[in-house]
């Protein structure tokens, strides 16, 4: 099945459709809500990582100015963890009991009038702790192990006696640290109940699962909660699940049965929302003296929560990405007394690609092989895992097209052979293979008397820009203009949407839009199949195109009617079709499913007095498959470039060694990436259509941001001679 338009509007970069709402103001986020008689929450944390509770006296709290509750363990309804969800266990349910398992754990939440009397009486409540010895490294011992958490592990080939053999081998470890998602727009929840019936407002990447989550918490049908997040101000991952204060908010609101608003501060952001776990990851690499990659040995181990859950398989991306027969890959989890971790943009490849890609770029250089010529020397024809060919993939093309375009063949071969002044140069590149994903998902579309289109469905858009993106596609398969369609998302009452994230909604919500039109077509062409005032008589929708409003049967020009004809002549105010995409399974394709691939590459330089390093531009060659609009799928890429920048170069969660308390969680002391550290940025598209489905879509959203840390660090190689293994680069690191 292919699209059935032929208006051509998608692959246009036009702007945003919701960028008028957003740049006017007119676009309401979460914490710009308000209903009357509206009263507000604010949080109690610990101030320890692990022990009990053995006294909390909320009588100050209770007595202050405009206080309505106070919410402790000891008064605080029992409530249901909520079902696993596809990223994972649902969160533990917050207040049930007197135990402590991390620094900045809700102890308590607070409801007043106002926000400012809130927070005031927040600082009220004393609690006494009996305090444990923390567990916040994962060399303790004492650290509960969880080997392949996913069941992801994967084997083939014979690995040891490839390593023997092997002419060439690398042996070496690299180290991510904890990295936290930082959305400028603070999470908010404002819940307000009407009897059994809950209407609430998150900053969440997937209504859906808000909807289902706290039904199961309540024990109520999940008919009786109605999620809206209709704009969300960024998310990374971090709105992939219903966070506790969420759960608290709900809670406190049926408590005094009135609306209830939270917003969380920024340093409860970085104890609250998740974040991007650390990694220590062992990698073996085996090679010919020609280059041939004879085997790959990934071990990977990353923190994870006392008694939580976090999708984060770290080595498993190396299972796909070169054609070897000798692999292994190996994920474990060392439980600590953090707060648990969550998927950030990248979500394991982030950290997976900077120790792959940074390996291969050592064995290239052990062998003596440009990095660029390894890597298309060992590029997979073939999905090596499922030997199955793939459903698209032009890595080849964005390994050469990007080089040319950078300038590649520029570079010397030596390290440190490159110099302007006083200034070390280095070329660094890096591929990224980034993993398929795909969920069910529903979408409705109408067209109404009027000849305008509405089409919807309960997805979210997160700034990646699906608001703009489905309308383009939806105005192209309906053959309308884009000003005579609305696309409505973000809301759960709307048809069943998976989340945000994983770079898989655009595909599922655009085939699910696909087969929504395509439906809606056909009951057009039911309506007048047997009408003898129609001029489509007898078409099916196989012979049809729709162009300018108009349903044309194909080789027949005359042979058309605008929908509005036939609704009048039908006297219909609208016709209304869903449409239902399904994750097609391998091999009943005969095709391995491809999420989007890259090439990387990166000029570096660095002062030989300072150490000081900057990045002069950056290259991205992306397969995408197709393109919806290139305007905002190369913005994606640039804002996930800027993002690798963080990664490579500032970002780093510090916490305490002693106390588990989170040392820098503010942006005066968490760095992220600003404008001064971003070079100029090149993104170019390259490929076809991916087969596997009928749009042809791979989304863009994460791929942006692997490979450039790795592309970095090669490119500190080769300007210096000095292999950074942990990140982030610092300056100590390079004098």
């Amino acid at each position: 099945m292919t699209i059935v338009g032929s208006n051509k509007i998608i692959g246009e970069g036009i702007d945003r459709v919701e960028g008028p709402h957003k740049v006017t103001g007119t676009a309401k986020y979460p914490n710009d809500y308000a209903t009357a008689d509206l009263c507000h929450a604010a949080l109690v944390q610990s101030t320890i990582a692990s022990g009990r509770i053995l006294d909390i006296d909320t009588r100050a709290a209770e007595s202050s100015p405009g206080v309505l509750l106070v919410l402790t363990y000891r008064n605080a309804p029992r409530l249901q963890r909520g079902p696993m969800t596809d990223l994972g266990a649902a969160a533990t349910p917050p207040l049930q009991d007197d135990r402590i398992l991390h620094y900045g754990q809700h102890v308590a939440v607070v409801v007043a009038e106002t926000p400012e009397q809130a927070t005031a009486a927040s600082h009220l409540v004393e609690v006494r702790y009996e305090t444990t010895t923390p567990v916040l490294d994962m060399d303790d011992p004492r650290s509960p192990v969880v080997n392949n958490p996913w069941g992801m592990d994967t084997q083939r080939g014979d690995v040891q006696a490839a390593s023997r053999s092997a002419d060439v081998m690398i042996d070496a470890t690299y180290t991510t640290p904890d990295n936290t998602n930082n959305p400028l727009g603070l999470f908010s929840t404002l819940a307000d109940w009407d009897g059994d019936t809950l209407l609430i407002r998150d900053s969440t990447q997937w209504p859906h699962n808000v909807r289902r989550q706290l039904a199961a918490t309540f024990g109520i049908p999940e008919s009786g909660v109605r999620a809206l997040a209709p704009y969300v101000g960024g998310g990374f991952g971090a709105g992939l699940r219903v966070w506790p204060h969420t759960v608290l908010t709900a809670v406190a609101a049926r408590e005094i049965h009135r609306p209830v608003k939270l917003v969380l501060t920024r340093p409860q952001m970085f104890t609250s929302v998740g974040h991007r776990p650390d990694s220590v990851q062992r990698i073996k690499l085996g090679a010919t003296r020609e280059g041939d990659l004879t085997v790959i040995e990934h071990s990977s181990t990353s923190s994870v929560a006392m008694e939580d859950d976090d999708f984060e398989p770290v080595a498993s991306g190396s299972a796909t990405a070169y054609a070897c027969l000798n692999v292994a890959t190996r994920d474990q989890q060392r439980r600590l007394n953090i707060p648990c971790p969550t998927s950030m943009r990248g979500p394991a490849q982030a950290q997976g690609n900077f120790a792959l890609e940074s390996a291969i770029d050592e064995l290239a250089y052990a062998v003596g092989i440009d990095p660029l010529d390894f890597r298309l020397h060992n590029y997979a024809e073939k999905n090596p895992q499922l030997r199955l060919p793939w459903s698209s993939n032009a890595l080849r093309e964005c390994y050469i097209q990007g080089a040319e375009r950078f300038g590649w063949s520029r570079r010397s071969a030596e390290p440190r052979s490159m110099r302007e002044g006083r200034w070390l140069v280095g070329y660094g590149m890096a591929g990224v293979a980034y993993p398929w994903y795909q969920a069910p998902c529903q979408a409705r579309a109408s067209v109404r008397r009027d000849g305008s289109g509405y089409v919807c469905s309960g997805a979210i858009d997160i700034g990646t820009g699906t608001y703009t993106v489905m309308t383009q596609l939806s105005a192209e398969l309906l053959g309308l203009d884009i000003d005579r369609v609305r696309f409505d998302l973000g809301d759960s009452d709307m048809p069943l949407s998976p989340q945000a994230g994983g770079s898989g909604l655009t595909s599922a919500l655009g085939n699910a839009v696909h087969a929504a039109c395509r439906n809606l077509i056909q009951a057009f062409v039911g309506l007048v199949r047997d009408d003898p005032d129609s001029p489509l008589r007898g078409s099916t929708v196989e012979n049809v195109t729709v162009t300018d409003g108009r349903i044309h049967r194909v080789g027949e020009p005359s042979a058309n009617e605008t929908y509005a004809d036939i609704l009048a002549r039908n006297s219909l105010e609208e016709l209304t079709a869903d449409g239902t995409s399904t994750p097609p399974a391998p091999h009943d394709l005969g095709m391995a499913l491809t999420g989007a691939f890259g090439a990387k590459f990166v000029e570096v330089q660095v002062d030989t007095d300072l150490g000081r390093l900057k990045i002069v531009r950056i290259v991205s060659a992306i397969d995408g498959g197709r393109i919806l609009n290139r305007k905002t799928a190369s913005s994606q890429i640039i804002g996930g470039t800027v993002g690798g920048i963080g990664q490579a170069l500032f970002e780093e969660t510090i916490t305490d060694a002693d106390t588990g308390r989170i040392a820098n969680a503010t942006f005066g002391d968490y760095l992220v990436s600003v404008n001064a550290d971003i070079p100029d940025m090149d993104v170019l598209f390259v490929g076809e259509p991916d087969r596997a489905t009928a749009i042809g879509t791979k989304g863009v959203g994460e791929v942006g941001l692997v490979g450039i840390a790795a592309a970095i660090a090669n490119g500190v190689f080769h300007a210096t001679g000095k292999r950074i293994r942990s990140l982030p680069i610092t300056l100590d690191q390079l004098l």
